[in-house]
């Protein structure tokens, strides 16, 4: 990531997590004249189209501050934002009627991420505001990712490998080694006997994740290097390498934007799984239209370009 980049990316962010409308609100009415201002049910992630975007937009913004270390508005939107008092009212949210599967698992996932990144960047103000919310959410993921018997192969929110991804990069930061075995089981069980991914089936409109990479990324994770050969070697029946970029006709289209992201995170993955060139095709394909564009792809999109052009920028704190 450039500093050009990281510039452009943190100032979409920094618009985008302030920003209240337009709003789509995932909220379960469980009674007449609920309150449905999103300030008010989300005083920290209120910003950015809805809960999960506001929350990825977060991790851009803390990303970039680790990577990039020279933007006070960054601080200071942190500071106002992952506060105690927002954070407690986000957890009181999660702990009513409506919160009880809100936003499971890709929100839970990217929650978990924020923490994660925060941990790394060393600021104890901000992950000890976030922690009651992140633990709260770790132990929900533990239990969803034991007790489901089944994965969810879609391209978009559900799938259980990208929320298995992030949640397992929580979990080995924040030394929560129960979450990382649950991830680890669960991968076996979901994933374990895969065999021949149906890549020429991809992508669906409404993608922003590629099902096969995203669970090869996964069990790259959570598999020895000896037994991810002869696993990756039966899964792809047709050499990851060779996917081209996804072609996408209407920007202003909700579900068509959603094919940038594609491409962005199939260029983390594909970085992840060692096809560097694929990578790049995906990343050149993308980049041009995070920024600057409709709201629909910006509201969401420099998160995943920061994700894969920061892929190896991991450490443990």
């Amino acid at each position: 990531m450039t500093e050009e980049q990281a510039a452009a990316f943190a100032a979409a962010a920094l618009a985008n997590v302030v920003r209240e409308y337009p709003r789509h609100i995932g909220h379960l009415l469980t009674r007449p004249g609920e309150e449905l201002d999103p300030r008010k049910l989300h005083p920290a992630f209120y910003g950015s189209y809805d809960w999960h975007s506001a929350v990825h937009m977060h991790w851009l913004l803390a990303r970039v501050l680790r990577l990039c270390p020279r933007k006070k508005e960054i601080v200071a939107l942190l500071d106002e934002h992952l506060a105690p008092a927002p954070i407690a009212a986000e957890l009181a949210y999660f702990n009513g009627v409506a919160g009880k599967n809100f936003e499971r698992p890709y929100g839970w996932a990217w929650l978990l991420e924020l923490q994660a990144e925060l941990l790394r960047l060393g600021n104890r103000q901000w992950s000890q505001a976030l922690q009651p919310l992140a633990a709260e959410l770790a132990q929900r993921m533990t239990r969803f990712v034991g007790g489901a018997p089944y994965p969810i192969r879609a391209g978009s929110h559900g799938n259980t490998a990208f929320a298995s991804l992030l949640a397992l990069d929580y979990a080995r930061v924040a030394a929560d080694p129960q979450l990382e075995n649950e991830i680890r089981m669960a991968a076996l069980r979901w994933y374990g006997a895969d065999r021949d991914a149906p890549l020429a089936y991809e992508p669906s409109l409404d993608d922003f994740l590629s099902p096969a990479l995203v669970e090869a990324a996964l069990m790259r994770e959570v598999l020895e290097p000896r037994e991810f050969e002869p696993w990756r070697r039966g899964f792809f029946s047709q050499e990851a390498s060779m996917l081209t970029p996804p072609r996408v006709a209407d920007r202003a289209d909700p579900k068509q934007s959603h094919l940038d992201g594609l491409a962005l995170s199939r260029a983390w993955c594909l970085r992840k799984l060692g096809y560097a060139e694929a990578a790049e095709r995906h990343l050149a394909a993308a980049l041009p239209h995070v920024v600057g564009g409709h709201y629909v792809g910006e509201h969401w999109l420099a998160s995943f370009a920061v994700l894969a052009l920061t892929a190896e920028a991991l450490k443990t704190p």
